[in-house]
């Protein structure tokens, strides 16, 4: 039993904002074909025609123009559905100047992508060349619009991609459903030019780190009833459990559809053994060199010239041989059997039926398959303010910094900025410049802070040189703010003024004193004579002070004699008593003195020597 395929529509909003009784967010679907700005914003006007309203042919034959005139808003084109492919409306609305088209649904129903025409008879050309987006509405938001023109109101509308695809951070997962088949028509021809064209991007993002890419193939398997009939024998490899359409839809010529499985399988096994080896960025050029040298119109389309390809790219042959397998055996391939599990949709997204498609972040991307449109889309899919650079560049999107510098904090002397340029537009956010982090609100403050703010355009404080002195409200000792030095007040961010210390009579004050004030600082000095003593803030007589000088000279100098003269006392006093103790002590070995008992003489006894 087969499980229906889940078809996931992918949707983005649109704002009304003009009438009053229209405002509001609505869902639209988006079309896959032209160019959705994801990750970014369209504002414009809606015009409903008065003639051509379903837009299945030019507006120059019903003498109607959507061109904006200068300074105007761009036109979105209101279409009703039926009577023509939708790429056509979408061909003509652009033809005829519009900004972007909507088309309204014909009956109430759940919204539908909007898709390119599947008949071989499609016009190629123009196919491609849409690049205005376009969005499918539901029947009542479309009859709303409608009346509200036919009422003389202006309808103002803002179509939104910004949330088209989740962006939960700094890398990128996508997917690129794809197939070596390239006989298949315009659509074969658009997947390889796009891979030819994307490859550059594609590389540089991987090699970097910023996104994981993964090829996919889509096959079918062969209904257990007809496998041993001709059209799946020539389809199918591993007894019909993987299979392809016949490249020229003919069984009779040419290459079969198992070729196709199998060159399928061999670059899917060539990106596995890739990035085994660190380098899955070298799918692309496998495929790319394979297109050009091994195309089916030059009955090239083999295992010899895929491996000559697979050898000049230094990728090892024998585990790629090893990953195919064989192809006649009645086994499973572990590779081919992971990539029809694969097929079907988890989360979001869909069961993948179509060719191509690719999938980003999880969510099926909607337009042309083009290197600017997918780029975009890639771009939109990352975290705001982790964007590698390439998504910053003029061609992808507009630096908004440059215009008013965002309406950010920003010190132009020092040619610094708030404003971070963002894919989505732009972020006030305080800059960290050589270690030194600035803290504040990032749209009217920034204040450098940290030990090292001051070598970074002096912390933002004030500071001035004059006369040969430099002084600064920066203090090293202070993680942040600013403070004026002595001798100046201020804010110390904008001015420090120079304080007069005479005038404020805050020092220099004695009656004998003469103030003159200087930057920063002041000079004082006594008339008459006088010595002023900064201290004490008095004026003293220089005569008076000599004297002093000599007076104290004087103390110490008989301080230094009596303290000589008493110690010198001292040492004889002492001296004195230790001699007259020793002289006592020999004396009274040899006599008695006065003083001193009778001492007992000890006889030695007989036999004693």
């Amino acid at each position: 039993m087969i499980a229906a395929d889940r078809f996931v529509v992918e949707k983005n909003s649109l704002k009304l904002t003009s009438p009053e009784s229209l405002k509001g967010v609505y869902e639209c679907a988006i079309g896959n074909f032209g160019v959705p700005q994801y990750g970014g914003t369209l504002v414009g006007t809606v015009v409903y025609p008065k003639a051509n309203q379903k837009a299945c042919k030019g507006f120059d034959e019903v003498d109607i123009s959507f061109k904006s005139r200068p300074g105007g808003l761009p036109t979105f084109v209101l279409a009703d559905r039926g009577d023509c492919y939708f790429t056509l409306k979408a061909w003509n609305a652009q033809k005829g100047g519009a900004a972007a088209i909507l088309v309204a649904d014909d009956k109430d129903e759940p919204l539908i992508t909007m898709d390119t025409p599947e008949e071989e008879n499609a016009d190629a050309t123009y196919l491609q060349n849409i690049t205005i987006p376009s969005a499918l509405i539901s029947k009542a938001l479309g009859d709303s619009i409608k009346k509200a023109l036919s009422d003389g109101g202006m309808v103002n509308m803002n179509l939104d991609w910004t949330e088209s695809l989740p962006h939960p951070d700094e890398r990128v997962e996508y997917e690129f459903w794809t197939n070596s088949n390239d006989e298949c028509g315009p659509k074969c021809d658009s997947q390889i030019e796009f891979v030819k064209s994307f490859k550059g991007a594609a590389q540089i993002l991987e090699q970097k780190g910023y996104t994981q890419f993964t090829p996919h193939y889509i096959t079918w398997y062969c209904p257990e009833a007809f496998i041993l009939s001709k059209q799946c024998k020539s389809q199918c490899i591993n007894h019909g459990r993987y299979c392809a359409p016949d490249p020229e839809q003919d069984f009779s010529k040419g290459y079969d559809g198992k070729d196709v499985v199998v060159q399928n399988l061999r670059q899917a096994c060539f990106y596995k053994v890739a990035s085994e080896s660190k380098k899955p960025w070298l799918w692309w050029d496998y495929v790319t060199d394979f297109s050009i040298r091994c195309p089916m119109k030059d009955k090239k389309y083999s295992k010899e010239c895929a491996d000559q390809v697979i050898q000049s790219l230094g990728v090892d042959l024998k585990k790629i041989d090893k990953c195919i397998g064989d192809p006649e055996a009645d086994v499973e391939n572990e590779v081919l059997k992971a990539e029809q599990d694969t097929q079907i949709g988890k989360g979001s997204r869909g069961d993948v039926t179509i060719l191509p498609t690719l999938v980003i972040n999880n969510r099926q991307y909607r337009g042309k398959l083009d290197k600017g449109a997918v780029l975009k889309a890639i771009c939109a899919g990352f975290e705001e303010t982790t964007e590698p650079a390439i998504c910053l560049s003029g061609d992808v999107e507009t630096n908004e910094c440059l215009e008013n510098n965002g309406g950010c904090w920003q010190d132009k002397a020092a040619n610094l900025t708030a404003c971070k340029d963002t894919f989505r537009g732009r972020v006030c956010e305080c800059p960290l410049v050589q270690g030194v982090k600035f803290v504040g609100d990032g749209y009217t403050r920034c204040e450098a802070s940290g030990s090292l703010r001051c070598e970074i355009n002096n912390g933002g404080c004030w500071k001035k040189t004059q006369d040969g002195r430099t002084f600064s409200a920066c203090v090293e000792d202070h993680l942040q703010g600013c403070k004026c030095p002595p001798g100046f007040k201020g804010d110390g961010v904008n001015s420090c003024e120079d304080v007069d210390e005479c005038k404020d009579k805050l020092a220099c004050q004695c009656p004998e004193c003469k103030c003159k004030n200087t930057w920063g600082s002041y000079d004082c000095s006594c008339g008459g004579g006088l010595l002023y003593m900064q201290e004490h803030d008095i004026c003293i007589s220089k005569a008076a002070n000599t004297n002093y000088s000599w007076s104290f000279v004087w103390i110490v100098i008989l301080g230094l004699a009596a303290a000589s003269v008493a110690g010198y006392a001292l040492y004889k006093y002492r001296i004195r008593r230790y001699m007259d103790s020793e002289i006592r002590a020999i004396m009274a070995q040899y006599m008695p003195l006065d003083s001193q008992a009778d001492i007992p003489v000890h006889h030695a006894p007989r036999g004693d020597i």
